[in-house]
């Protein structure tokens, strides 16, 4: 059974200036010497107090500064690892950021930002957040995307009720780490599923999420029932009964800015249906994590089961592997990296 979430959907989818002391920038003292004695490249390791400092307070460029002086990284060098990571961005942009004269904003500077953070090391967000109520304005670049027609076979009923919630096309939001587990009965029905969800909005005022529920043939989803567990609240429920599609707003407790990230847990209890022989995840954006547990009742165990993709709904499943069923527990997983848009799923054979 297919489901989306905004990343992805879940369920049945087949379907310069100085800085104090004299030194300049990058942390060389003026004439070209390295500051202190250190030979040029070498860290400052007197900089780590005022790293932290930066980063807790800010502004952006004296953080930036700080941390390229902690680190000990000259601007063309930065320039050479972002180039190497496929990011354009010159030393004097580099050297205007740290000076404070310019600041980030278009898509492709936020980028270099983000990969500033790993070069030098600091935390996620670390600098990015630092651009804060001076960037609100500025999307931060979202991951390519797949409509919701691509992803489900009943996209006409999706549509519609996501018409009805005047939801967006792009709900804003793109996935950086998802865990589902799927719970199947002792009657080979699907009874429910748990999500662990960790998102990134990529604009901001982004306040919800929008869970999506494909049921198995059968399935009533008047008796679907949407449960919220951490750090959000069940909004407004809809579903369409002849598809068996429900899609259900997921109210978060902090309006988000771009770039931020969020995490709640959310259920979908089902268990209207008859046997289900798969689960099925579309996912709109590319990127981030997913892991998918399906766990059997011990006294419904498959014969078989398979991971899949898919490039569309209706598409030839592709990339098949056979997972093995821990006997103990009854369950079998897939991890994927990196996902891409299209479809994920397990399927099974009961006989």
């Amino acid at each position: 059974m297919p489901q989306i979430t905004q990343q992805a959907a879940g369920g049945r989818f087949p379907t310069g200036s100085r800085t104090p002391g004299g030194r300049a920038p990058g942390g060389r003292a003026p004439g070209g010497r390295a500051a202190e004695g250190r030979a040029p490249g070498e860290p400052d390791p007197g900089a780590a107090a005022d790293l932290e400092q930066a980063l807790r307070t800010g502004p952006f460029h004296l953080a930036l500064r700080a941390a390229l002086a902690a680190r000990g990284l000259p601007l063309q060098r930065v320039q050479h690892h972002l180039a190497g990571r496929g990011i354009k961005v010159g030393v004097t942009s580099l050297s205007y950021w740290q000076q404070g004269a310019r600041r980030p904003q278009r898509p492709e500077s936020l980028r270099a930002v983000r990969a500033l953070e790993e070069l030098l090391r600091l935390p996620g967000d670390a600098l990015i957040r630092l651009l804060g109520p001076g960037s609100t304005h500025i999307e931060t670049e979202r991951p390519a995307s797949r409509s919701y027609r691509a992803l489900v076979e009943p996209s006409d009923a999706l549509e519609a009720l996501l018409s009805e919630l005047e939801f967006p096309a792009d709900g804003g939001l793109h996935t950086v780490g998802h865990h589902e587990r799927v719970r199947i009965g002792a009657g080979r029905e699907l009874i429910g599923r748990d999500s662990q969800h960790v998102v990134r909005a990529h604009r901001d005022g982004i306040d919800r999420y929008l869970a999506i529920h494909h049921g198995d043939p059968g399935c009533d989803p008047s008796r679907v029932v949407v449960r919220a567990r951490e750090n959000c609240r069940t909004g407004r429920v809809r579903w369409d009964e002849e598809s068996g599609v429900l899609v259900a707003e997921l109210l978060f407790d902090a309006r988000l800015r771009a770039g931020e990230t969020y995490l709640f847990g959310y259920s979908v209890e089902d268990g209207t249906a008859g046997p289900s022989s798969e689960y099925v995840r579309g996912f709109r954006f590319t990127g981030g994590q997913y892991v998918l547990q399906v766990h059997f009742d011990e006294q419904a165990l498959p014969v078989r089961c398979r991971r899949f993709t898919q490039t569309s709904a209706g598409a030839a499943r592709g990339a098949r592997g056979d997972l093995t069923l821990s006997g103990r527990h009854g369950t079998v997983h897939l991890v994927e990296q990196g996902v891409r848009a299209g479809i994920l799923g397990i399927d099974w054979d009961w006989e």
